[in-house]
Order: C-alpha cells, then structure tokens, then sequence
C-alpha cells in the first residue's frame, strides 16, 4: 500500500516549495511539485517605462538579482534591435561571471551539502587520514591534518555546547548518510573555507556592480560603469586588478576544493549516479557574448532531447528563431484563470486560486514547455549541450570530473552517469570551474580593448510610436532564463518571465507530462518516510529558488506590510 507524504516547505532554498509523493514498497511512485506563493511582477510591470523594467526584475529575489537584470535589458535591447557596446558586454560578462561563482559555491557547501555529509560523524575521524584522502584528491594547501584537527575541535565545542547553528537541522545518523568519517571531516572544513571564497565573489561583483544584491551599472543601451584607468571615481586599474586578484583567488578554490568535493561525493554515494535523472530533455542558452551583436559566445546553449547527446541543436545567437518560436507556458494545473497554453507575448497573469488537487490545479508555478515539452534546465543542461557541441573547456573539464569519480569509485563512470541527483552537482562544479577561466579570459578582453582606447559604454535607445516585442535570455545560476516584453508606444503593454525553477519546478501540463522535478523523484529510494532525506537530496540537486517562480498573495485582501520607499 503507498503512504503519502508531504514536505512542506523544503528548506534550504529561496522560497517557498512544497512537494507532495506516493512511496511504496521503499520508493517513489508519483510526486507533485507545488510552488506555495504567486510571483505577480509582470502586473506591477504594466505601463512603465521599459528602460526601469530591469530594476524592478532583479527584485524577483535577493539571491538572483543580477541575472533578471541582465535579461531584462537584453530583452529591451531584442525589441529594438540594439547593439551594445564591447565594453558593456565584457563587464556584463564579468557580473554573470562573478555572481554566478558565488552562487554555485554557496549552494553546493551551504545549502546541499548537508544531505550527504553528517557533520557529527566527523568527531570520530582520524585528522591524519582526512588529510591523506584529501591530498589524494588535490592539493589545496588547507588539505593538512593541523586544519583537519583544528575544525574537529570546533565541531567538538559546538556538539557539546548544544547549539549546532547551521548544523542544527539535519538527518544525523540518517540510514542514507554513508559518507565515512574522515570524508566528513574534509567537507567540513571544506564547507568552512567556502564562506570566505564566495564572499571574495560577491566582494569582485560589488566592486564592478555598483553593490550587491541589486547591483546598480546597468541600463538599456550598456552599463553605467564610467571608465577611465586614472580617474578615482570611475572603473580604473586599480579596481579592475583588484576584481583579478579576486577572480584567480575564487578560481583556485573552485578547482582545488570544490570539483574535487563534489567529485568525491559523486564516487562515496556512486549508487546514487542511478538516481534522479527524470526529464532528459535538455534546454540552455548562449552566453558570455564575444561581439556587440550577440552573435558569437563563450558559453554555448542549445536543445538535447531524450538524453541523446547526438541530438543537440545550438541556438545561435541573441535573436535565435528556434528559441523564439517553441517556448510557450501551460497553466492546466496552475493557479491561473483558464487552462491555456501560450507563447510568452500571449500571456496574462490573472491568479484565481483554489485547493490543492491532485488532478487539478495545485500550484502558482507555470508549466514552461519547449516545442510542447518539459524540458530540465540549469547547469547540468549548459554542460551536456556544451559537451556534445564540442566546447572544448566543458570537455575538459568533465573529462576530468569523470577521471576523478572513476578512480575513486573504482570503476569507469561515463557521462552517461551524469543523469542523475549528483550528475547535476556535479555539472554545477565543472561549470563552475569554465566560467572561472573564461571570467579570467573577458578581463584581459576587457583590458585590451580599453587599452586600444575604446572607453564607450552606452548606446541611448530610441523608442518609436507602434509596437515593439523582444525576448532576452541568459544561463543563470540556475538555467535559461527568458524575458519577453510587448512595447506599445515607449510603454510597456505586456512582460512575461519564463525563468529556470519554473521550468524545473512546473506542475504538470495539458498532456499530463510531469515538470523536472516531478519526474526526477520517481524510482527514487526513501528509507524512512519521516525523514524523507532522500527527497531532499533530489530537489536540492537542482538548486530550488522558488521566488524567481512565485510571490506572495494572501487571498483574502489582507494587506500584509507597507514599504516606505526613500
């Protein structure tokens, strides 16, 4: 007989999700995924000024802020056939660079690491052969056994002080935790060392952004990042040395600590590698673009469907017909008036809520679909697509990643096994360690064009009477996100975001196809439903972040706070 379970909210993600599955005979037969909030910034949206749409996008969330930014100007941009300057693009490039390293390493270490590593297990591992596993696995100098020993007696005071703070809430002992002591005792120390280097991240993204979260240098038309190598004021050379000094301090972390971390995991939990693969339909985007067109990038983005990596088709360039013509959103099953399917310029976003149900309506997340399929977005999508496309940095470094697992594991790991819960971790460490060197790579683009003596930074845009529409994309953190905006007369008549944890998260559409993360808990094992740890590991993998999905709405009226804007 299935027993129900609900876990509501998950934690550790931004947001509010709540997932719902039918366990039998020790797994998953049926989930529902159900966003618990409704996003409504399309609606505040209607009327503004499209130039002003970016700052008020990037308020989606507090997490991702800078990514909304970028595609809504680029969206701007789309309608009116805009080209930006080199310059712009390098430093666009930089912002994406820069969040999305801060991102990748605070999701892995801090918000998902605890469903493989049982801090308390630590206590009993011998520092000496923590540090031997450690080396064997790189050669980070923070791999010694006075380090190990040190964070052992740390963790030590705060068991025994009772107060475990942000190891507080976790599956100690859980039957699923099988990580052996001295592993432990690295991820610890390891976890601990993740906060200073996403912060050096955040600290490269406020020096070029203006500040973070909501970074303030961009506009429609390029960024509002003066430059002038001997001026103070503006983005000079002691800035940009101090924004490389980070860089290359963030990367050495990335590909000494972190992709051997999760290398590790992937090879100590490689049962798990036959987990969690759900939706192998693939989507990501182009990025990091090369030329003021959008025509030429450094991250590639296409379709792969059905897991066949033969099947990629690359998008190719900021206008790609493929792209533009095949996404469409369904709200069959979403707390929205109708039970259409659209392309984003025919949308609304009109809430009519009503109960949870099974086989209706139970959640305010969208259901996005590619050419009339769920499609599973993020990082491991920007890597498989890359992988197949021949980008030669991806190759390498999955080439590496799967080298490392193998050897650890004891056995050949394809990339076959990248479908699955740690694949997706994974993806996200070797696409952390791409965008590290090609961040390196568009600092030294940036520097030699201004020092050729190109200073531009902005083109003005020219909004005519009549109807514009446009879409910008970008591959976020978390996936390919879309922004699609209807321009009647320099106002905006219609906003759409089709953002990544819709994608994933989506309920499922008019066909009964479930969304990614529906479709990636089934066959998964639970070996006590009430701690459903394994649902956790699963829907972590894909690095939730519901608020770009969903926002609040108390459906009596209530007013629920007032915000005094200065």
């Amino acid at each position: 007989m299935a027993t129900r379970i609900t876990v509501d909210p998950i934690t550790r993600i931004e947001g509010h999700l709540r997932i719902d599955a039918e366990i039998e005979n020790g797994k998953i037969q049926k989930a529902w995924s159900s966003g618990q909030m409704w996003r409504g910034i399309e609606v505040i949206l209607k009327g503004r000024d499209p130039r002003d749409a970016w700052i008020f996008t990037q308020r989606i969330c507090g997490v991702c802020t800078t990514v909304h930014a970028i595609t809504s100007v680029r969206a701007v941009e789309n309608a009116l056939g805009m080209e930006i300057p080199l310059n712009a693009q390098y430093i666009r490039n930089l912002v994406l660079a820069l969040h999305a390293l801060h991102d990748h390493i605070v999701h892995f270490y801090i918000l998902s690491a605890l469903d493989w590593v049982d801090v308390v297990s630590a206590l009993k591992a011998d520092p000496k052969k923590t540090a031997q596993l450690a080396q064997s696995i790189s050669d980070w100098p923070g791999n010694s056994a006075k380090r190990f020993k040190a964070v052992q007696e740390k963790v030590k005071a705060l068991v025994e002080s009772g107060q475990l703070g942000p190891f507080a809430n976790a599956y100690w002992g859980h039957p699923a935790m099988k990580l052996p002591p001295e592993a432990n005792l690295m991820a610890v120390s390891h976890y601990l060392e993740s906060l200073d280097y996403q912060r050096k991240a955040t600290q490269g993204l406020g020096i070029i952004g203006g500040k973070n979260p909501h970074i303030q240098n961009l506009c429609v038309g390029g960024v509002a990042t003066a430059i002038n190598p001997d001026n103070d004021s503006t983005l000079n050379a002691e800035r940009l040395y101090w924004i490389k000094q980070l860089l290359e301090e963030v990367r050495s972390f990335v590909q000494n600590v972190y992709l051997p971390d999760v290398c590790a995991v992937g090879a100590l939990y490689a049962e798990w590698l036959n987990y969690g693969s759900g939706v192998t339909n693939y989507l990501a985007v182009p990025d990091m673009p090369l030329d003021t067109r959008g025509e030429s990038f450094d991250l590639p983005g296409g379709t792969i469907f059905d897991g066949d990596l033969s099947s990629v088709k690359v998008f190719k360039s900021f206008k790609d017909p493929y792209f533009r013509d095949n996404v469409a959103e369904c709200i069959a099953h979403s707390w929205y008036e109708g039970d259409w399917t659209r392309h984003p310029f025919e949308e609304d976003t009109v809430p009519q809520y009503t109960d949870f149900n099974d086989s209706g309506k139970y959640s305010w997340v969208k259901a996005p679909r590619f050419d009339g399929r769920p499609m599973q977005v993020g990082p491991l999508a920007q890597v498989l697509v890359g992988y197949a496309s021949g980008h030669k940095l991806t190759q390498k470094y999955v080439d590496l990643a799967l080298e490392k697992i193998s050897k650890l594991a004891g056995t050949n790991v394809s990339p076959q096994a990248l479908h699955s819960t740690p694949g997706r971790h994974v993806a996200r460490a070797v696409r952390s360690a791409v965008i590290a060197d090609l961040a390196l790579k568009h600092w030294e683009l940036l520097v030699a064009n201004i020092e050729r003596g190109d200073l531009e930074i902005f083109v003005e845009p020219k909004f005519p009477k009549g109807r514009q529409m446009g879409f910008g994309f970008h591959e976020a953190p978390r996936g390919a996100l879309s922004h699609w905006i209807v321009i009647e007369d320099g106002q905006i008549a219609n906003y759409q975001c089709v953002v990544p944890s819709t994608w994933n998260a989506g309920p499922r559409d008019d066909k009964d196809q479930p969304g990614p993360y529906e479709a990636s808990l089934v066959g998964n094992p639970v070996a006590d439903p009430g701690k459903p740890l394994e649902i956790l590991r699963t829907i972590h993998s894909f690095d939730p972040c519901l608020a770009c999905a969903i926002h609040l709405l108390d459906v009596r009226g209530k007013e629920l706070s007032k915000v005094k804007v200065l």
